[in-house]
């Protein structure tokens, strides 16, 4: 079996800028076509769109146990990387693999049916995982533990406030099967003790020999949990390397996001 739990080969997403084109009349079809047959540039072609890459020639492997930190500004990739990883999104070029069964915590309520309970989603999660009803009832006392919203169990979830999803959506995540879990600012969210006790949860899991790759600000939060950092700029990785050197260069000689530059891409 190989030690690479995650591979990203190449990895390029393209976005379109703007409204997308619902349904035309059929004198918009005509028109189109008509200014296509006469060589002038229709509106709703897809070349007259601007487009605007949010990843571009991203590659990286990550090791079974190994936790790795994404860093970087807001609109830099980190998202749109965990949304491919995790499956909710294609890449518009290049390859991502995922090797063993991956949890992931990106968006508050991400995963949940809002009319369902607390216990009734943590039920619907591990059937998604391919988990016996036996296998979860084992689980529940440490999920609903760990969340601390046991009085809120049985009550639809629409009804949480998102301090309450990310305290029972990350303890399902951190408690269940899962190979590689992919986790997002989301954690920013909740209180300064439970993003400590989710960082303590992290910890354990790698230590179990599960993959952690983590999106955040944090520099602390990243420097704690993971001995390696992927610094994303502008869609591009501009650092590969141990944590405090990545942290270093992203915040810059005044303990601040570095400006970006046009300096050669660390990989």
């Amino acid at each position: 079996m190989s030690d690479v739990a995650i591979r990203v080969e190449g990895i390029g997403k393209r976005f379109r800028l703007g409204q997308t084109a619902g349904y035309g009349s059929l004198r918009d079809t005509l028109t189109s076509l008509f200014r296509r047959a006469i060589g002038r540039p229709d509106p709703q072609d897809q070349n007259s769109y601007d487009y605007i890459w949010a990843l571009k020639d991203v590659s990286f492997e990550v090791k079974r146990g190994e936790a790795v930190g994404v860093i970087g500004r807001n609109g830099s990739g980190k998202s749109t990387l965990l949304k491919i990883l995790s499956r909710i999104t294609s890449p518009t070029e290049g390859f991502a693999e995922i090797c063993g069964r991956a949890g992931s915590l990106l968006e508050v309520g991400t995963g949940f049916h809002p009319d369902l309970s607390g216990r009734e989603n943590i039920y619907l999660n591990g059937a998604v995982l391919g988990m016996k009803k036996a296998d979860i009832d084992r689980r529940m006392e440490a999920i609903v533990a760990f969340s601390e919203i046991g009085d809120f169990l049985d009550t639809p979830v629409k009804h949480y406030s998102s301090g309450m999803y990310v305290r029972l959506a990350f303890a399902v995540a951190a408690h269940m099967e899962h190979d590689i879990l992919l986790v997002d600012e989301v954690l920013a969210v909740g209180d300064a003790a439970f993003q400590q006790k989710c960082l303590s949860r992290m910890t354990q899991v790698t230590r179990e020999g599960r993959t952690v790759l983590f999106v955040s600000h944090s520099a602390a939060s990243v420097e704690a949990l993971c001995p390696r950092a992927i610094w994303l700029d502008a869609g591009r990785v501009r650092q590969d390397s141990a944590s405090r050197e990545a942290l270093s260069l992203y915040m810059g000689p005044h303990g601040s996001p570095a400006a970006r530059t046009s300096g050669q891409v660390s990989q």
